[in-house]
């Protein structure tokens, strides 16, 4: 009964006594059910009883309380009737049909759609049932994106019967449903915040993600850190681990699962002085996150009926999840300061040095998440000197070192023992000040030469260091390279495997691009388009149920208020809304007016996206070349002159990166036409926004036989 709290034949249904099946799903709901639950549960049973003695077909299954693991919810009831699967949602009491109710149900039968194996080739049948609604639904028709998912269907609590009839005469001939349909594969590949929520409430990753064990390495990934964990303790060592992975193949979210394993150990509470933070620089990502964590939190508490605010819920939350800088900071509070001689040490009168521990944190572990955007030294020390961004922070003059040689310095303090676990994207530096990952491999080789390292042999590859790490590496005895240590399959684009594969050949005019778009297109719409409206008509007609779509753009864009779109402001409470707010809310990212950068979208993902590609990268001559608005009349190219500049093009060319690896469904890239319009003195009216900044780069997408709509 663990997909489920309970399951029978529908003539078994008919036949058992109401107050049995009562008792049994009573018995096999974990916990205590509500009294709304329990009143739910039997008008539920009441009803089915009804409604399935009416019916003429009664060869079929039952199933209460279903299992949805990547929503995080149960489905009422499902029948499998006459070959179909249909998916009932009820709302008792109810007399209205809202339309986040419809959507609920409709996200059930994609959900089954997509992730259930004995549910792909079989119709589904979303119906919505609010018990006092008076009029049932006349037309059954197939969704237009012939995936064999019905439109959702409503009805009242008398009209069930007549309902499933129509849908039977409409598809009579429909195979064979697999017996063993309540325990089939469940293959969900969920969104960071899903995933972030099912792990919070103890779950692991192996629950929540696909398990093709041939393809999918998480696990293998997540045991293999835990063991140099477990070793490091036992040998009182201390060691780093570098993961990499392809764009959404769960770095996230293998970071965060190693955090919670290592902390709780399986149990109910932290395990006393086995501590682990997850710690991330992408402001965006952690509020996002902490903010969908806490709602949920508080809003199972009220469930529950416990007494809660929602501050007390994110004060909760705030200890799993932290800023980097916050832990930063805390260590630069304890050091001698100004620093002498280039050298850190630790003022005895500002800290106070704890049994094994020594002046280190509490936690044996830190996980950094996205290490390669650890700041470099010159930006650190930048920083510092003037006290942080806005002046009010601590001072630190002729800071020594970059972040990544202070963030091992700050677990080096520990007495006894120490694991860092670096998560690492290639080619994803995407500010000026990022050191990109060999600021790390300097620092192991400089200055902590006593620490195991532990790579992935995908770190070596180009996007990482500039391909470098062998050259950094080669002297340093103390280097494992372990396969395990590298994600090579996105679990954030389900239908595309080979996305991220795709758009590194598209960025890098690799002609192999033509190729794997072809492979990909069928599964994971790709689509080109120059009009803005077109690009909003796809994203609108695509989404279904709760999917999410938005508009992206490169903080380097710059033109873009001509086509209606805005840029979302800084600050991370409007990534907040832009990504939690649901479609009623004119801050949700559904609404298509508000961009947001690769700053606010990194580490996070939407279901449908329209990459805005403006005039900062264009392509000309297959070359691509680099652009900086003046915020007034002009673009200014940023050529390869200096060692600054080279850097500032790097970034240019990942926040496309990062852009095209946002979305888990389907994308439309929309390359604006720009301004060919003249005045009567024969003067460009829009000077900044000529055709030919924008044709080479749709010539080029074009050549790689991109759909255009």
């Amino acid at each position: 009964m663990g997909r489920c709290l309970y399951h029978s034949s529908i003539s078994e249904f008919l036949k058992d006594d109401s107050n049995a099946i009562f008792g049994i799903l009573c018995e096999n709901y974990h916990g205590e059910a509500l009294t709304t639950t329990r009143e739910a549960w039997s008008a539920e049973i009441s009803i089915m009883k009804r409604t399935l003695s009416a019916l003429s077909e009664t060869e079929g299954q039952i199933i209460f309380e279903y299992d949805i693991p990547r929503l995080g919810k149960r489905l009422d009831v499902v029948l499998l009737l006459g070959g179909i699967i249909f998916c009932l949602e009820f709302k008792v009491g109810e007399t209205r049909i809202l339309e986040c109710d419809l959507d609920q149900v409709l996200d059930y039968a994609l959900d089954l759609k997509n992730f259930h194996k004995f549910s792909h080739d079989h119709v589904i049948v979303p119906i919505l049932i609010a018990t006092e609604h008076r009029v049932a639904s006349t037309q059954v028709n197939m969704s237009v994106y012939d995936d064999r998912v019905v439109n959702p269907l409503i009805c009242g609590k008398t009209g069930i019967a007549g309902l499933i009839e129509k849908v039977l005469t409409v598809f009579p001939d429909e195979p064979d449903i697999d017996t063993n349909w309540v325990i089939s594969p469940y293959a969900p590949t969920p969104t960071i915040i899903e995933a972030a929520r099912s792990l919070y409430e103890n779950h692991s990753v192996e629950n929540i993600t696909r398990h093709e064990a041939d393809k999918v390495s998480t696990d293998k990934t997540i045991a293999y850190i835990l063991e140099v964990i477990q070793k490091s303790k036992f040998d009182r060592k201390k060691s780093i681990c570098f993961v990499t992975g392809v764009p959404g193949a769960g770095k996230t979210l293998v970071g965060l699962d190693v955090a919670i394993k290592q902390t709780y150990q399986g149990g109910d509470k932290p395990v006393e002085d086995e501590g682990a933070v997850y710690l991330s620089g992408n402001g965006p990502l952690v509020a996002v996150l902490t903010e969908a964590l806490s709602q949920d939190n508080y809003k199972k508490c009220q469930t529950r009926g416990e007494r809660k605010k929602l501050s007390d819920s994110r004060r909760e939350v705030a200890k799993s999840i932290q800023m980097i800088h916050r832990y930063r900071d805390n260590m630069l509070a304890k050091i001698k300061n100004p620093v002498e001689g280039g050298v850190l040490e630790i003022d005895p009168e500002k800290a106070i040095r704890v049994e094994k521990a020594g002046f280190g944190e509490v936690e044996h572990v830190a996980i950094f998440d996205e290490a390669q955007r650890s700041w470099t030294h010159k930006r650190l020390a930048d920083y510092l000197k003037r006290g942080g961004t806005y002046g009010n922070k601590l001072k630190v003059p002729n800071f020594p070192v970059s972040e990544a040689a202070f963030l091992i310095w700050s677990l080096d303090q520990r007495e006894d023992w120490a694991t860092i676990v670096c998560l690492v994207g290639g080619g994803q530096e995407i500010n000026t000040g990022e050191a990109g990952i060999s600021e790390w491999l300097k620092a192991l080789n400089e200055k902590f030469t006593n620490w195991e390292i532990y790579i992935s042999p995908k770190l070596t590859e180009p996007e990482y260091a500039e391909g470098k790490v062998n050259e950094l590496l080669k002297d340093n005895p103390n280097v494992t390279y372990a396969e395990d240590l590298h994600l090579g399959v996105s679990l954030r684009s389900y239908r595309a495997e080979k996305l991220s594969a795709f758009v590194h050949a598209v960025l890098s005019f690799d002609q192999r691009a033509a190729a794997l778009y072809s492979e990909i297109k069928d599964r994971y719409p790709i689509v080109l388009t120059r009009d803005m409206a077109k690009a909003k008509a796809w994203l609108h007609q695509r989404a279904r149920g709760s999917e999410r779509t938005g508009v992206l753009i490169t903080k380097e864009s710059a033109r873009f208020k001509p086509l209606s779109i805005h840029l979302l402001p800084s600050g991370d409470e409007n990534a907040v809304h832009w990504f939690l707010e649901d479609k009623s809310d004119v801050r949700s990212s559904n609404y298509l007016e508000d961009a947001a950068t690769e700053i606010q979208v990194q580490g996070l993902e939407l279901d449908y996206t329209c990459v805005l590609w403006d005039a900062d990268m264009r392509c000309i001559n297959g070359e691509w070349h680099f652009y900086r608005f003046n915020g007034q009349t002009k673009w200014v190219e940023q050529t390869a002159t200096t060692e600054s500049k080279q850097e500032l093009r790097k970034y240019m060319l990942n926040a496309y990166r990062v852009l095209l690896t946002r979305a888990r469904a389907g994308m439309v890239i929309c390359v604006p036409t720009g301004n060919a319009n003249k005045t009567p003195g024969g003067f460009w009216e829009d000077s900044t926004r000529l055709p030919e900044y924008y044709d080479g780069t749709y010539r080029y997408l074009r050549s790689i036989e991109i759909e255009e709509i």
